[in-house]
């Protein structure tokens, strides 16, 4: 099917795995809605530059996720300006690496608000349009860690298992309504900001940037190599098709093997 004539919210789009979905989504006919932070000049050239590339209506809001009333003023701008919301995309978040015993309660707010509980706010105001039209699709970007923990991830893993729980409850409650709702369940993706990290990390120790993301990767995944946020929009837009009508409440890991282990 084509998302032609279908609208597309995707929050965290200014970059990475939420871009990487909106090209997606635009590359196939919807209009999107962007959210995030950022240069505004930068963004207004994504912004352009998607609608120009792919003969779509592209906006960009920059709703602050971390609070509810935000997120439902954007859902009703994207109903307002783009004429409904068809598929909503719970993707932005934040990290924060510590041990229990000495992370910051407000880095711990702070990702719970923004990685778990904007999906609840953005998905309670969505689903209004959705079921009046008997048709939608809810994509949470969850992660490996939502199925397995790391050490010193204490607010993200708990954010992103609390993701999954908050997916299958959804997908029980709207089964009947046209609406699905599924997880994607990301390893270790290559972003502009974990190539940063390589580089830092490759001239700290004195090793080629090779070696370095090899190590990075096999600590974690049997599979040497990085997900794409483009690899992570093919399979929501696969999630958003004709073929996808039952598969719902469920995860589906894109990690290199790490969740086989």
């Amino acid at each position: 099917m084509s998302l032609k004539g279908k609208v597309a919210l995707v929050t965290g789009s200014t970059s990475g795995i939420g871009l990487g979905i909106a090209r997606a989504f635009a590359a196939d006919g919807a209009d999107i809605m962007m959210n995030g932070f950022g240069d505004p000049v930068a963004i207004e050239s994504l912004r352009a530059g998607l609608a120009a590339e792919f003969g779509v209506r592209v906006l960009h809001d920059g709703a602050d996720v971390s609070k509810a009333a935000p997120i439902a003023a954007m859902v009703a701008r994207t109903e307002a300006e783009l004429d409904r919301l068809d598929i909503l995309v719970n993707n932005a978040g934040i990290q924060h690496v510590a041990p229990i015993a000495d992370f910051p309660p407000d880095r711990w707010d702070a990702i719970i608000a923004i990685n778990l509980s904007s999906a609840f706010h953005a998905t309670q105001r969505a689903i209004r349009g959705m079921k009046s039209r008997k048709w939608g699709r809810i994509i949470n970007i969850a992660s490996a860690h939502g199925l397995v923990g790391s050490a010193e991830k204490s607010a993200y893993v708990a954010a992103k298992h609390g993701i999954l729980g908050l997916t299958k409850v959804t997908a029980l409650e709207l089964a009947n309504d046209g609406i699905t709702c599924n997880a994607i369940c990301p390893g270790w993706v290559l972003t502009p900001l974990v190539q940063k990290q390589l580089d830092a990390r490759a001239e700290r120790e004195g090793r080629t940037v090779a070696e370095v993301t090899h190590t990075f990767l096999t600590d974690k995944q049997p599979m040497a190599a990085f997900s794409t946020p483009e690899g992570i929009g093919a399979l929501a837009l696969f999630l958003c098709s004709d073929a996808a009508a039952t598969m719902t409440g469920s995860p589906y890991s894109i990690d290199g093997g790490w969740t086989a282990q």
